[in-house]
């Protein structure tokens, strides 16, 4: 039987599998319908319906849904992608950011706005995506914000832990504060100056053409209607989602 659209390949699985909880030796019940269950939740992340719209195949959504907060409560979706990541290139690092509508039923999330990464920006009601990639356009991390958060203000805490010997960015990350961050690893800021910046500093604008793999990256993950739209009230499980789009891309 061939893969169904959205689903998983025998070579994606194979890759992923292990990574997961339910393995024998985990405590606990078995995971043996662990690939049914994730080509569940990846069919919700690229067709961006409703949980209960969820095809009879992947059994019942109410379950499946369930199962999918109890995972990412545990950090699962961020596990997999962590192991994933470890064999980054560490030449480059890019940052970057994009704004997401946020769908109405994803505003009414208990503990207020300010606790669920939810704003108000030129689109109306958004959510932030803050990316660091690696030279490759792969993503490495990623933070939540309200829409109306400076791009720059999440720059440190994505650059914390990392090594290059460039990092890329455009001049909404020229400041005093991220040029000094970058510094101190070692590496080399790759930034135009902003237009308010009294004496310009120079940067390698040979290198700084390679920054729009980062652009390509966002669009390649706004392919996942879950990602492009957010519909989830609780910023956790649109994390959860952003983090399943990421593990995609690093298993094509």
């Amino acid at each position: 039987m061939g893969v169904k659209r959205y689903e998983l390949s025998e070579a994606q699985w194979r890759r992923i599998a292990p990574l997961l909880p339910g393995k024998v030796g985990d405590p606990g019940r078995s995971g043996a319908d662990n690939r049914l269950f994730v080509n569940g939740v990846l069919w919700v992340l690229r067709s961006g319906a409703f949980w209960q719209h969820l095809p009879e195949r992947y059994g019942k959504w109410k379950s499946v849904h369930a199962r999918f907060t109890r995972w990412t409560k545990a950090g699962v979706w961020e596990q997999v992608f962590a192991e994933l990541i470890k064999d980054r290139d560490n030449h480059y690092l890019m940052l970057d950011t994009t704004l997401v509508r946020v769908h109405q039923q994803a505003a009414a999330g208990k503990g207020g706005p300010a606790t669920q990464a939810l704003g108000r920006s030129r689109g109306g009601l958004t959510t932030k995506i803050h990316m660091i990639c690696d030279g490759l356009g792969r993503p490495l991390r990623f933070l939540l914000s309200a829409g109306q958060r400076h791009d720059c203000l999440g720059a440190k805490a994505l650059l914390d832990g990392f090594q290059a010997r460039s990092v890329l960015a455009d001049r909404a990350y020229d400041t005093n504060e991220l040029r000094q961050t970058i510094a101190a690893m070692g590496a080399e800021a790759v930034i135009p100056s902003s237009r308010s910046r009294k004496q310009p500093i120079a940067h390698d604008a040979t290198a700084y053409k390679l920054r729009n793999r980062i652009e390509r990256c966002f669009n390649k993950l706004k392919h996942c209607r879950r990602f492009a739209t957010r519909y989830d009230r609780r910023a956790c499980h649109f994390l959860a989602f952003i983090h399943l789009a990421a593990i995609m891309l690093w298993l094509c």
